[in-house]
């Protein structure tokens, strides 16, 4: 499955100089801030929306569930039409979409109106929209700008959405505690307890509106072969078995797979839980939490840059080392007090991963027939949201007879024991993005 003969890149100031003077990737740098940094208010109220109509930390799991089951269901479907049709047009629907179901959320908060059935069914649509929107985006690039672009654009892209991560939840966390009661877990009141919520999710679907008009500006230049028609779940389970025949590929794959079902899902609905019951400031501490995280991860995207061909002898190696230091750091961290020191060790496990996601996701891009990315980005999107939704539920679940603290012990024990059978049973260790020159270096 492997594509020889990938395109190389201009050095670096001069590959920036001709990506930023690129028409089409402004249009897609503009619009996309905008949807990124509008992506991170949602990603924090809607769980504070929850706990504050509910209280209760498995009513959170299956909300998560909800907004994760659709879209890994309809993710596959997604990624085949995106290879049949133009991501272009499949994208642009999806913000036009986004933005009316999170309005509507915005307004049914502000009113008081909102109920959790409300907030059950929205979650569930704005989770088929995305399964559309995701192998779409991740699609478009090819499109738009030449070839010996996209690695330049990749980075700029994947480090301005963890600059959003960062800026993103402190804006969040602090809109919703000027504008409305954020610290408590009291059932809303109505709209003047609420303001600080619907402003967040107003603020979202403005800016899914604001990216369509720029995508609109966007003129696709580079055509990309489409893939052969035919049903959609033949297409799909074309890709599948490419995938299943690569073994290193296949490998990654489970891997990745056993870390969202025993890490992804506790993190998902146990952050905000210990955030609201163990941290003073409540909904500000849980954003800076995720602004910790985020910002870790920026300076790690920095240090790829600078450094593009370290590595601990393999980038298979790598990724093992690091998600081995995360296990290790996830055992104490249900013990914190203090925001702090949750972002002192947050933080560092931001850094080290955002050093080799954009190794990790330029690997899978080179390895992948362009025809095929779509479903193959589909698939690989599918492992981690096919079992979120299971997860999530399962760690709201846990957290009823658990304190977070245990949960995120357990969580940390599973990661490390990941690692070990990552490393002894699979090629893992053997994954190599570096000439073979500089492996042996």
């Amino acid at each position: 499955m492997s594509r020889e003969g990938a395109v190389r890149s201009k050095p670096g100031s001069e590959a920036r100089r001709a990506l930023f003077g690129n028409r089409n990737f402004r249009w897609l740098l503009g619009g996309g801030a905008l949807s990124m940094l509008g992506d991170q208010f949602t990603l924090l109220a809607l769980p504070w929306l929850v706990l504050k109509l509910s209280g209760d930390p498995l009513v959170l799991g299956t909300v998560l569930a909800m907004l994760s089951l659709p879209r890994a269901v309809f993710i596959l479907i997604g990624g085949a039409l995106v290879d049949r049709h133009s991501p272009y047009k499949v994208l642009l629907l999806t913000k036009y979409l986004n933005a009316a179901l999170l309005g509507l959320l915005a307004a049914l908060v502000w009113s008081g109106a909102i109920t959790l059935w409300m907030i059950y069914g929205l979650a569930a649509a704005i989770g088929v929209v995305t399964a559309f929107s995701f192998p779409a985006g991740s699609s478009i690039l090819p499109q738009a700008l030449p070839p010996q672009a996209l690695h330049a654009a990749n980075g700029v892209l994947m480090g301005l959405r963890q600059a959003m991560v960062l800026i993103g939840p402190l804006l969040a966390g602090g809109l919703i505690a000027h504008f409305g009661d954020a610290a408590s877990a009291q059932p809303l009141a109505g709209p003047s307890s609420a303001s600080g919520l619907a402003l967040a999710f107003a603020l979202d679907a403005a800016s899914f509106a604001i990216s369509a008009w720029t995508l609109w500006q966007v003129q696709p230049t580079v055509r990309v072969n489409k893939a052969a028609p035919q049903p959609v779940l033949r297409a799909v389970g074309e890709a599948l078995g490419a995938m299943w025949q690569d073994h290193e590929l296949r490998a990654l794959c489970l891997y990745f797979g056993a870390i969202a079902f025993f890490v992804g899902g506790p993190l998902q609905v146990a952050l905000p839980v210990l955030a609201n019951t163990q941290l003073p400031g409540g909904a500000v501490a849980l954003g800076q939490l995720l602004a910790g995280h985020g910002l870790g991860a920026l300076l790690g995207m920095v240090l790829a840059g600078a450094l593009p061909r370290w590595r601990l002898k393999t980038l298979g190696l790598t990724v093992l080392a690091i998600d081995a230091t995360a296990g290790l750091t996830f055992l104490p961290f249900g013990h914190i007090s203090a925001a702090w020191q949750g972002v002192a060790l947050l933080a560092p496990l931001g850094a080290l991963g955002g050093f080799v996601q954009v190794a990790v996701f330029t690997w899978m891009q080179r390895r992948v027939p362009p025809a095929m990315l779509g479903r193959a980005m589909s698939l690989f999107m599918f492992i981690f949201m096919g079992l979120s939704p299971v997860a999530a539920a399962a760690a709201g679940a846990a957290l009823r007879v658990l304190t977070p603290a245990a949960l995120f012990t357990a969580s940390g024990a599973s990661l490390v024991g990941i690692v070990l059978l990552g490393a002894t049973l699979t090629p893992i260790r053997r994954i190599t993005d570096l000439p073979a020159d500089a492996v042996s270096a």
